[in-house]
């Protein structure tokens, strides 16, 4: 039974509900013991006072509900999964940091931000380097003379890739190497650019999108689902051939890992819905956006974590905005002007007199509309 990739990924869901729902419950009783509590800014929300105090560093329930089953259950000499689980404890340190300044410190600005940056920077030189020189053989075949996909007749397409080729939603020839930017000998450049600006940008956007209870767990389990979906049909020949998507070999081990994320996210929202009895902090925000943009990577799928990602870039757009308007207006008219009552949008609803568990589950529901259109892509050309 273990050889099969959905046994092990029932049984990572299970082991990480099960140590979310566990160790959770004793990690949020030893927080509130040491009085690790979240200092709240004062920012006129509506219920804001009582989350004054609530334990925060609630991040280290998912890094463990996502390491330990991933460990047990899926082959960890595979190069993917050994990139997840560094991602995943790299990130989780650096917010880590972030919240031990803030809470034992007594710091609220936490970490510097060009610590962050470092440390993000850092990780996606390892994740570009990575994935630059791990090559792949991307095999397609096709049943002559109907046109039709198989993988049981001689290969009529053999394609030797790196992972700088990707994948083009939407489009029929749909794969793009970032050789052609500006040429072969600058590919390793821009590859690993590229690559650190998306674990940055994603990972950022989480952290921003951890406003208010439930948002970003919420968000993410969503994400994972989508992306463990997209992993399994490009890891499997039949419906790689099947969908004339790319085939990335040992890829499908990911599913392991993205069930243990989603279970680990759905078990921490046993604890972090409305309202809630423990924040992520940036332990567990920073965390789950660098999984998300790693993952997304790997199989080559970049390019839709603006439509899969949608919750955290407009979470991070509204930010943008707001910072750059109000500056704009400031210098034009001496005084600063806002476009929304307060950013992140999820804070400008609030302001609006939305009950915030409303505003998480209208998000959700965007979120899922999302993942829907990201699986459509498969087919819509």
């Amino acid at each position: 039974m273990f050889h099969y990739i959905s046994f092990r990924a029932v049984l990572a869901v299970m082991l990480s509900l099960l140590i979310g729902a566990v160790f959770g419950g004793k990690l949020i009783e030893f927080l509130r013991k040491k009085q690790v509590g979240e200092t709240i800014r004062e920012l006129g929300l509506e219920g804001q006072a009582e989350k004054k105090g609530t334990p925060t560093m609630g991040g280290l329930i998912i890094i463990a509900s996502v390491v330990i089953p991933t460990l047990l259950f899926a082959k960890v000499m595979n190069t993917y999964i050994i990139l997840m689980l560094v991602t995943v404890l790299w990130l989780g340190l650096i917010g880590f940091l972030d919240d031990y300044i803030k809470v034992f410190k007594k710091n609220k600005e936490g970490l510097q931000g060009k610590f962050k940056i470092v440390g993000q920077v850092v990780l996606g030189l390892v994740v570009g380097l990575t994935l630059y020189f791990n090559e792949h053989v991307v095999v397609r075949e096709y049943e002559l003379g109907l046109g039709i996909s198989t993988t049981t007749h001689v290969s009529d397409k053999h394609v030797d890739v790196t992972s700088t080729i990707t994948t083009i939603p939407f489009l029929k020839d749909n794969e793009f190497d970032y050789a052609n930017i500006l040429g072969e000998d600058y590919t390793c450049y821009v590859y690993v650019l590229m690559v650190i600006f998306i674990i940055t940008a994603v990972s950022n956007g989480a952290n921003i999108t951890d406003g208010i209870d439930g948002l970003a767990a919420g968000t993410s389990a969503i994400i994972g689902i989508t992306l463990a979906v997209l992993a399994y049909v490009s890891g499997n020949t039949i419906f790689a051939d099947y969908l004339n998507i790319m085939f990335i070999p040992n890829s499908g081990e990911l599913v392991i890992f993205c069930s243990a994320f989603v279970g680990a996210c759905v078990g921490f929202l046993w604890y972090n819905s409305f309202p809630a009895q423990v924040f992520m902090g940036d332990t567990g925000s920073l965390s789950l956006g660098g999984t998300i943009a790693v993952l997304a990577l790997i199989i080559r799928k970049e390019l839709l974590i603006p439509v899969l990602c949608g919750v955290f870039l407009i979470e991070n757009l509204s930010v943008m905005l707001q910072v750059s308007y109000f500056k704009y207006t400031k210098k034009k008219y001496g005084e600063g002007r806002r476009i929304f009552k307060m950013a992140p949008l999820h804070h400008h609803y609030q302001k609006s007199g939305y009950h915030e568990a409303k505003i998480v589950t209208r998000f959700w529901i965007v979120g899922i509309m999302l993942a829907l259109l990201t699986i459509a892509t498969l087919k819509m050309r």
